[in-house]
């Protein structure tokens, strides 16, 4: 595909975008930008949450991995489906009686406003680098099949690309993400639908999938492995509730539906919707290794000799391998699930800064709110484009691998403190939760990365999470106030 097709896919796709963005958001008010004034039709959020959940890199590295490791994501997706439940039945029935716009607020009710500080940042961290790395990759894609063909450099393509979110997300927030999220779902479940479609009239010999190890999908034989059954299943389950139940971005939506009755449905419809829509990818990574292995294409390799997994769906795509609609069809898709996960991530951050570390109260002077709201949102906008940019000044596989890591160890300490407000009832010395939260990821990378040498061989992978709140729980159960009624 050449610069300019692509960039009239993109240029069609956003028009369409914008048009829904400003007839969902042009009446929207601060409750709007923050809550979607409580009104969202649950079915819709649950439709809309499929696409916040599935960012850019998950659109290309699900398929890449099936020649590694199999199916074997499906089973921490069964995890998160549980984990969809536990949040659906637990939290929120508890968000909704404190009627939270920000849900690091029940920190501050339960402990005080060391530990409500100490959530509302590590969420800031963890998102901001989550969501500049996830649009680093996008602006890579840009940047490799259209700005740098036309000579575009790399830091006009960050502005372009953190703008067009912006724009999405300016006047609406939450009432604009339901609809444009909505969309961006269709457009990405149509477009891997498509795409298996295209590629099967292809003549690909799937006889025997059903046996073959790319469709493998449950490993119980070796626990020190990574796709070891039990570690993947518990790891979904933890990792849904602290990257969904208590994150601000997804959880933003779902406290728009009217009541909770609702908002437990969207979650656990949502859950099984995601299960098809994962099996979907995971069945179009067979079909992509299946087709270039009868066809003899030479997949991009490493420096190690190793596929490149994250690369197969857009080099098989965008060549002409295929009919040129299979290209169009990722393209529309890769951006629909970037952008998706990108404009909600934006809305939460200013959301949980303008609430939760500046101290703006919904209830307050609605003007002031209104204009404290806009700068934060441009603020959190340029700081992203300046993340951006950082990393792609640093840019190699080490550095996007880290900062993933740094973001999945800060969820840890906001899991360990929501569980233990929720299944305890002790206070504890609120001023002392900043050394918690940070010893316990300390401790934790410690293990990790001896757990080789101390462990006989094994080897962590997302149970840190389930380590870090641990020692979170366990730093917090030291800091019990004596004698407290």
């Amino acid at each position: 595909m050449n610069p300019l097709t692509i960039l009239l896919v993109i240029a069609a796709y956003f028009v369409l975008l914008f048009m829904i963005s400003y007839l969902a958001g042009r009446k929207a008010d601060n409750a709007g930008f923050f809550s979607g004034n409580r009104s969202s039709n649950w079915l819709l959020v649950a439709m809309s949450t499929i696409g916040a959940a599935i960012s850019g890199v998950t659109f290309v590295s699900v398929p890449g991995m099936v020649a590694t490791s199999g199916w074997a994501y499906m089973q921490m997706v069964l995890g998160f489906t549980v984990g969809q439940i536990i949040i659906a039945y637990v939290l929120i029935p508890l968000y909704y009686k404190l009627n939270l716009t920000s849900i690091y607020q029940y920190l501050q009710q339960r402990f005080g406003m060391s530990t409500y500080k100490s959530g509302a940042w590590l969420f800031f961290v963890s998102k901001m680098l989550g969501a500049s790395v996830r649009l680093f990759v996008v602006g890579e894609v840009l940047q490799l099949l259209v700005f740098g063909p036309l000579g575009i450099p790399f830091w006009v393509n960050a502005i372009f690309t953190v703008l067009i979110v912006y724009l999405c997300t300016f006047k609406g927030g939450v009432k604009s993400l339901i609809w444009t999220d909505l969309l961006k779902t269709c457009c990405l479940i149509l477009s891997v639908a498509l795409c298996i479609y295209f590629v099967l009239r292809e003549g690909v010999n799937i006889d025997g999938w059903n046996t073959n190890d790319m469709t493998r999908t449950f490993f119980f034989d070796n626990p020190k492995e990574g796709t070891y059954f039990w570690k993947q299943f518990l790891a979904g389950i933890f990792l849904v509730i602290a990257t969904t139940g208590l994150d601000q971005d997804l959880m933003q939506r779902t406290l728009s539906c009217k009541n909770p009755r609702e908002s437990q449905k969207n979650l656990i419809v949502g859950a099984m919707m995601q299960i098809v829509v994962i099996g979907l990818f995971l069945f179009l990574g067979f079909l992509l290794y299946s087709y270039a292995n009868q066809s003899g294409i030479a997949l991009p390799m490493d420096e190690l000799g190793n596929v490149k997994g994250d690369s197969v769906f857009p080099f098989l795509a965008s060549g002409s391998y295929f009919p040129m609609v299979v290209g169009v069809l990722f393209f529309i898709g890769f951006i629909a699930a970037a952008y998706s996960a990108a404009g909600g991530a934006l809305t939460a951050l200013t959301t949980s800064f303008t609430i939760d570390i500046l101290n703006k109260k919904q209830e307050g002077d609605q003007v002031q709110l209104a204009r404290t709201r806009t700068l934060v949102h441009i603020g959190m906008a340029i700081l992203m484009v300046i993340c951006i940019y950082v990393i792609y000044l640093l840019n190699n596989d080490s550095v996007i691998q880290t900062v993933y890591k740094v973001a999945s160890y800060t969820y840890g300490p906001l899991l360990g403190m929501f569980c233990f407000g929720i299944f305890t009832k002790k206070q504890v010395y609120d001023r002392w939760i900043p050394v918690v939260v940070i010893l316990a990821p300390v401790i934790t990378w410690v293990l990790d990365v001896n757990s080789v040498e101390w462990f006989n061989g094994y080897v962590f992978s997302h149970e840190r999470l389930i380590f870090n709140a641990l020692f979170t729980c366990l730093g917090m159960m030291c800091l019990i106030k004596k004698n407290h009624r």
